[in-house]
């Protein structure tokens, strides 16, 4: 298995520190707010790099880190007429809930900036004693002078750079590109008790601080999205090879951005879609599918036309799904008959090419054309007469190469008030009396009912198939 590492720019055959296992660290939201597209992108991305190890058989401790205490967060609490601990609880709650509906499993652990305080202050400390940091009027920051190999990951020079892209230039600084570790509280802030007085960490502490706590000195796989580069992770590098004298994360991955429309995504351009105002339109699942039809490090253009493609092309896997679960169901054979069993002998040819695609960085745009593949594959050779066992070892195949993605299908698309399976079969039954007593007008007004609602119905010798057709 290959993955890309930003630190090398190359891709590097995966070696994990300990065999069999897998430890990740991935940069969580700073909550103030719902989450955007954007933020959704490396959720869904980095969970189905931690789902496809887990296939592998390895065992992964993935941790997501919460930003609760940032100054977004406190500008919000003072807009609100609320704490800024209770800005960030309600957010949390938020964030997990559009995880969950997006398919993310849940982190091993999601630890929290404020309840890590005493763990930040005692890497400060030691960054100081090392002769990386150093205090100025109750800030501390960090020394980028004294890190020979600062710049590595986003391949500036010291000379060229800017202060950290949530800090101020502020005059007790030794050079412009030091950044903060430790800062003094304002009046009304959420502040700890310090050596260096009462205050709250800097942003970038927060990561390297947990990261060490819960995963150790050295990680196997660090991510987050393209912006996090500089300086956020540039800052963690030097902070925790500072502290710890050992290198930070053996792999460096990040996402590409979201464009709309051919644009960067930002509130300046009036771009700017929260998660929940996209997931109003479209499923959870279907915006899930959109972002992994791209390979994670390529930019995704969003655009509502994009979004109903992806909507289309996940239909045409969940209607075959559909499909051959109802021929199982009233199959006549139960045992493939020969030139089925010839068939099924080429079935393990589409979990090759998927493999194929995840072990090469992670490519889930190719992984997802081995699935269309074995859609395809299914919906050529599968008929009313094949034997229960035939379609459904396709139907399995196509289910267990989506559930690797996390895609699983759905029971009702909850956005357009789609019936569920006994309204549904309430409704075909009612349907099938109206057109014995010959009352067209009624069955039709029923089948066109559940239509609207996103439901199509399909009079077989078998029945009536019915499956959801999205919005």
């Amino acid at each position: 298995m290959k993955l890309y590492s930003t630190l090398s720019r190359k891709k590097e055959e995966f070696t994990p520190l300990v065999p069999g296992q897998v430890s990740m660290y991935v940069c969580g939201p700073t909550v103030y707010n719902l989450i955007h597209l954007g933020n959704a992108r490396p959720c869904v991305v980095f969970d189905t790099v931690r789902r496809y190890f887990l296939y592998k058989g390895y065992q992964v401790r993935y941790v997501q880190n919460i930003t609760d205490v940032d100054d977004k967060i406190i500008r919000r609490a003072l807009e609100e007429g609320v704490t800024a601990a209770e800005i960030a609880e309600k957010y949390t709650r938020e964030v997990l809930r559009d995880a969950e509906g997006l398919g993310v499993m849940p982190a091993t652990l999601y630890p929290k900036a404020t309840e890590e305080i005493p763990v930040i202050i005692e890497m400060i400390k030691t960054l100081m004693a090392k002769g990386h940091a150093y205090e100025n009027a109750g800030t501390v920051y960090f020394d980028t002078t004294t890190d020979t190999s600062y710049g590595k990951l986003s391949r500036k020079k010291i000379e060229e750079l800017e202060a950290g892209a949530r800090v101020e230039v502020e005059t007790g600084k030794r050079h412009p590109s030091d950044f903060v570790l430790w800062k003094p509280c304002k009046p009304g802030e959420p502040k700890w008790p310090s050596p260096w007085g009462e205050g709250r960490p800097g942003w970038h502490i927060e990561c390297s601080a947990m990261a060490k706590k819960y995963l150790g000195d050295t990680i196997d796989i660090h991510a987050g999205g393209e912006d996090l580069v500089f300086p956020h992770h540039e800052n963690e590098i030097a902070q925790s090879e500072g502290c710890n004298g050992v290198p930070f994360a053996r792999y460096w991955m990040h996402n590409g951005f979201i464009n709309v429309d051919d644009q960067k995504m930002s509130k300046s351009e009036g771009n700017f879609f929260t998660l929940r105002d996209i997931a109003a339109k479209y499923p959870y699942t279907v915006i899930r599918f959109f972002l992994l039809s791209a390979h994670y490090r390529s930019p995704v253009n969003f655009s509502d036309k994009l979004l109903e493609a992806a909507e289309n092309g996940l239909n045409r896997i969940w209607n075959s799904v559909s499909k051959l679960t109802f021929w199982a169901e009233h199959a006549a054979l139960a045992e493939p008959t020969p030139d089925e069993t010839t068939l099924l002998a080429s079935l393990p040819d589409f979990r090759r090419q998927f493999e194929t695609a995840m072990d090469d960085d992670f490519n889930t745009a190719d992984a997802i054309t081995a699935i269309f593949e074995c859609v395809r594959f299914a919906n050529t050779n599968a008929a009313e007469q094949s034997s229960a066992a035939f379609v459904t070892a396709l139907r399995d195949e196509i289910l267990a190469l989506c559930a690797i993605l996390g895609l699983a299908p759905p029971e009702a698309p909850a956005h357009t008030g789609a019936p569920g399976a006994d309204e549904i079969e309430a409704a075909i039954a009612r349907r099938q009396a109206a057109k014995k007593e010959k009352n067209w007008a009624e069955a039709d007004r029923i089948r066109d009912e559940l239509l609207a609602r996103g439901v199509a119905l399909e009079d077989t010798r078998q029945g009536v198939k019915w499956s959801y057709k999205g919005r």
